[in-house]
């Protein structure tokens, strides 16, 4: 069994996004992202397919053209290949689940 919070032990950076592993267990990854307003994760993909919720504030998911506001208590599915952004509209704080066979050294290097 393992435990976590996404909501204890924040950290916030200055210059760019604090990404953390919460939990990574055989069936997939749980990491916590913790933005300042206007911080970006520039656009990027992965093979794999992703859920991103908002635990707290607002994000600007950005898909090709489209642009959707998760707020709190918002999540999205998206499949694998498909270029990807999100900024931040307020301090906030996302849930990313990856699947099991994805890296968090990937996620960290487009936080940063």
């Amino acid at each position: 069994m393992n435990t976590a919070s996404f909501l204890k032990n924040l950290e916030f950076s200055d210059k760019n996004v604090v990404i953390k592993a919460l939990i990574d267990s055989e069936f997939g990854k749980e990491i916590r992202i913790a933005f300042k307003k206007d911080q970006i994760m520039k656009e990027h993909k992965t093979k794999f397919p992703i859920t991103v919720m908002t635990l707290q504030g607002s994000i600007e998911f950005t898909i090709g053209e489209e642009k959707i506001i998760l707020k709190q208590g918002d999540i999205i599915a998206v499949e694998g290949n498909i270029m990807h952004q999100l900024k931040a509209l307020e301090e906030s704080i996302v849930r990313l689940s990856l699947h099991k066979n994805d890296n968090v050294a990937r996620v960290k290097n487009i936080g940063y």
